[in-house]
């Protein structure tokens, strides 16, 4: 029971990897507060959730997005929870697709609303709580976006690589109070993500993502179940001290990954290459 005794806030968790993770951390002894913005598909998975007799499991409708919601959001978890030790900050939404002078503007933005403001507003609503615990685990969510061009998919792209630099610089400020902040890499995951890209098509999307896709959905992609024990790990004592990395669930072997063997590297961020290093 990796997380017995330890309450987590899980975000965008009625369907897909939000819901994988909040099945995980039940299993492994976590209370957890679970939101997203649709009601159905969250009282849904609450109901799966507390079948599983673990322990307990809250649901509350929530927009990431707005900040007096996201306020009430953590309040209410504290308060039924009585108290938190870990945010999984998973909500988030592809945006438009299609060249940037095409997309509407207000989706680009509210992508950008979503998945940068939304996680930017749950730490710093949860920041204050931890800082005087002295302690505290932020996983945020990353994905192929943070690490290379997404061409179409401009919004999601940014977004993404905002998040990663947000979380290692809230690292920084918040490492003195033994507060840890990830970012986690899943892997291409077979979820509604997926579907959008395959109804929007290659015109919108361009025809090399487009046919990756096909391929993905074909070959089934990344078990969601591999990035949410990397969530586990990541909101466990075992990774004590890890913080500022964006790690891979796929590609890393974070298991055995600890804040010694790091310490004093820039492994897992992101950096800029200079031609020497190459």
């Amino acid at each position: 029971m990796k997380l017995e005794k330890r309450r987590a806030l899980i975000t965008g968790a009625s369907q897909g990897f939000g819901l994988a993770v909040a099945r995980a951390f039940v299993l492994e002894g976590a209370e957890v507060m679970i939101c997203a913005r649709g009601t159905d598909t969250l009282y849904q998975a609450q109901r799966e959730l507390s079948e599983l007799g673990m322990s307990k499991v809250l649901a509350m409708p929530a927009d990431v997005s707005q900040p007096a919601e996201v306020q009430r959001l953590v309040e209410t978890a504290l308060t039924e929870l009585g108290g938190l030790e870990v945010l999984v900050a998973n909500a988030g939404v592809y945006g438009p697709k299609g060249a940037i002078q095409d997309v509407a503007w207000d989706e680009w933005a509210q992508a950008i609303a979503i998945n940068l403001m939304g996680t930017v507003l749950l730490c710093r609503e949860v920041v204050p709580h931890f800082v005087k615990e002295r302690a505290g685990k932020i996983v945020l969510l990353s994905g192929g976006g943070a690490t290379k061009p997404l061409p179409y998919l401009s919004a999601y792209a940014a977004s993404k690589a905002a998040v990663v630099r947000f979380g290692e610089t809230l690292a920084e400020e918040v490492r003195e109070y033994g507060i840890d902040v990830n970012a986690v890499a899943p892997g291409a995951l077979n979820t509604r993500l997926l579907d959008e890209v395959l109804t929007a098509g290659p015109e919108k999307v361009g025809q090399a993502f487009y046919a990756q896709a096909l391929k993905q959905k074909e070959q089934g992609g990344s078990p969601l179940e591999k990035g949410a024990a990397l969530c586990v790990f990541l909101a466990s004592a075992a990774s004590d001290g890890i913080t500022g990395r964006l790690i891979s669930a796929v590609w890393d072997d974070w298991e055995n990954l600890s804040a010694e063997k790091l310490k004093g590297t820039d492994a897992y961020t992101l950096r800029r290459i200079v031609p020497e290093e190459k």
